[in-house]
């Protein structure tokens, strides 16, 4: 099995103002003249952490890591306003421009894999491949299923915790109730609500328990964001219209691809993955067993450092035949 390579820190970081009110935290690792990857981090709103340089070789990737708006170091955290998914889509090509960098490698899981795709359908002439981990298509019964009824039935017991917060009469639309909360002025109100959030989506996030996982999902810092994040970008349906990442898989299909996705994943279950590979027939699906949704899980772990490999070494032989 493939490890993760070496910890290692950033050569460079960057505070990159994007509007009157957000500005991104960049950094960059690895080697300045190496291949430029672009890790795009999941949620809505969890933000990147050491671990995510370790995908990818250091001696052969320029490492591009950032928080997206609201999200780990950049400013102000947990902020909603002016936050969508286009206005995501520019700061990525507003990142690529500040770098000077012509094309790039994204790489992106869950929400990130999202992401990606849409950067790519928008810009697909800036992209040079894809690694993808996670599918989330961000339809409405991807949705339906994590905070209505799919879920819930696997993980009944993390779901009573769920549900605790919320009176009975709103818990027909979680959404909404947890917006409430998650908005209102009551700090105790607002922490109690991320951290049940948070929870319910770590209970979900491995095949076998994870206090590592369950950790970094319940640290106030990113249990804020990746709740509020989440509830925002998920009520209005993540700012796409319903299957639109499928409709326009004709921008990228000629773009090369890995994806990745644990076969046990209940938070965005194989479905998601099946139709992209299927709307993809450019991209390799690795289907991984005994495994769910976290990129820490070792078969997905090992799965993503071999596509980033594989990647680099079909970057490597194109370069050599031209």
């Amino acid at each position: 099995m493939q490890n993760l390579f070496p910890e290692i820190k950033p050569y460079a970081t960057h505070r990159l103002s994007v509007d009157s009110i957000h500005e991104l935290y960049i950094e960059e690792s690895g080697t300045a003249k190496g291949f430029p990857i672009l890790f795009l981090h999941g949620g809505p709103g969890g933000g990147t952490e050491p671990l995510h340089r370790r995908f990818f070789d250091p001696e052969k990737y320029r490492i591009i890591l950032f928080d997206q708006r609201g999200s780990g170091k950049s400013t102000p955290h947990g902020c909603i306003e002016a936050n969508t998914t286009q206005l995501l889509i520019d700061d990525i090509e507003a990142i690529r421009e500040h770098l000077s960098i012509d094309q790039w490698v994204v790489f992106g899981g869950s929400w990130g894999a999202t992401l990606g795709l849409l950067y790519a359908q928008t810009f697909p002439e800036k992209v040079e491949a894809l690694v993808l981990r996670g599918i989330f298509l961000s339809r409405e019964k991807d949705l339906t299923w994590l905070y209505k009824n799919g879920a819930n039935r696997i993980f009944p017991d993390a779901w009573k915790a769920f549900l605790k917060l919320i009176p009975k009469q709103e818990q027909e639309n979680l959404l909404q109730a947890y917006s409430k909360r998650l908005n209102g002025d009551d700090e105790i109100t607002r922490m109690a609500a991320a951290k049940a959030w948070s929870c319910w989506e770590g209970s979900c996030a491995t095949l076998k328990p994870s206090s590592s996982v369950m950790d970094h999902f319940t640290s106030p810092h990113t249990a804020l964001s990746l709740a509020k994040m989440e509830v925002h970008y998920f009520l209005n349906h993540s700012f796409i219209k319903e299957n639109q990442i499928i409709d326009q898989m004709d921008r990228i299909a000629h773009l090369p691809g890995v994806i990745v996705h644990g076969r046990y994943d209940m938070v965005c279950p194989l479905d998601n993955a099946i139709a992209l590979a299927e709307a993809w027939p450019n991209a390799e699906l690795n289907i991984i067993r005994e495994a769910g949704h976290a990129s820490s899980e070792p078969g997905i772990a090992d799965a993503l450092v071999k596509a980033t490999n594989s990647v680099a070494k079909f970057l490597e032989e194109r370069d050599a035949n031209q």
